[in-house]
């Protein structure tokens, strides 16, 4: 049985050649497995909450509902509550319990609390290898949303992952993907959320070996990523769980991408 093929380009736009694709593009697209290990990866990154152990409690109420205490609130048709002390017996405002001013907290986070979602390491690796292959199929790269007019993946030579300016990358990748670039670019906006900033679409990912000049060139452009194998990540290839993220790998990572294992997740699991 005949593996699948692709084209390879030049910094021109131009196809010089065509390859046959790794195993490894041949995988089946699990959707499940994929936003599973997107959600995993996503959970890593979540900061644990906690309020202070204290808070709300730092008062000087105290309860006076006993019939014994001094300056007992019973009888007095007063709710027997926390209350904060003052001079000559009187008592003040209710403190201390939930449903009072300052008062505390009836379920505060909690720091022991479990936020990361673990997955299993064979199950991450098959999710990205799932998310690998989805970058083979045009009609999930269409429904993500981007624009492409060539097969996919795209394959770039080796003199691409040379260029060291940044308006050389724009003008080569313009050649190749340039519809989704200007798509990207134009979809910027402001948002209005607490956070603020600006939200840009995603738009084509990069794959190139370690060490090269497009690292640092191509990591400017609007909704570009530029990536290592050993760094690529699920989330990356299928940003916010949806697979099919328009890529572009360089020819020399084609190798090591087919031959990634467990050991890629040893640092986050």
């Amino acid at each position: 049985m005949r593996g699948l093929k692709a084209k390879v380009y030049d910094v021109n736009g131009s196809v010089i050649k065509e390859i046959e694709l790794p195993k490894v593009f041949e995988e089946t697209v699990r959707e499940d497995l994929i936003r599973r290990a997107v959600l995993a990866e996503q959970s890593k990154r979540y900061q644990p909450k906690g309020n202070y152990v204290w808070a709300g409690l730092e008062t000087s109420a105290k309860y006076r509902g006993r019939k014994e205490s001094y300056a007992s609130l019973k009888n007095r048709g007063q709710a027997r509550l926390p209350r904060t002390v003052r001079p000559k017996g009187r008592w003040g405002d209710v403190r201390k319990v939930p449903f009072a001013v300052k008062g505390r907290r009836a379920h505060p986070p909690k720091v022991e609390k479990k936020i990361v979602e673990l997955i299993n390491k064979k199950e991450h690796l098959k999710a990205l290898r799932s998310a690998i292959a989805a970058t083979t199929h045009k009609d999930i790269v269409v429904a993500r949303g981007h624009k492409v007019d060539t097969d996919v993946p795209i394959l770039i030579d080796e003199s691409f992952d040379k260029l060291t300016k940044t308006k050389d990358v724009y003008t080569a990748l313009s050649k190749i993907v340039g519809k989704d670039m200007a798509r990207a670019k134009n979809g910027r906006k402001r948002v209005t959320t607490r956070k603020g900033g600006t939200y840009t679409p995603k738009s084509v990912l990069i794959v190139v070996k370690e060490g090269s000049p497009l690292l640092k060139s191509a990591r400017n452009l609007p909704g570009v990523d530029v990536v290592t194998p050993d760094k690529l990540s699920v989330e990356l290839l299928a940003p916010g769980t949806h697979p099919g993220r328009l890529t572009l790998y360089s020819v020399n990572v084609l190798d090591e991408i087919d031959n990634l294992d467990e050991s890629v997740f040893a640092e986050n699991n």
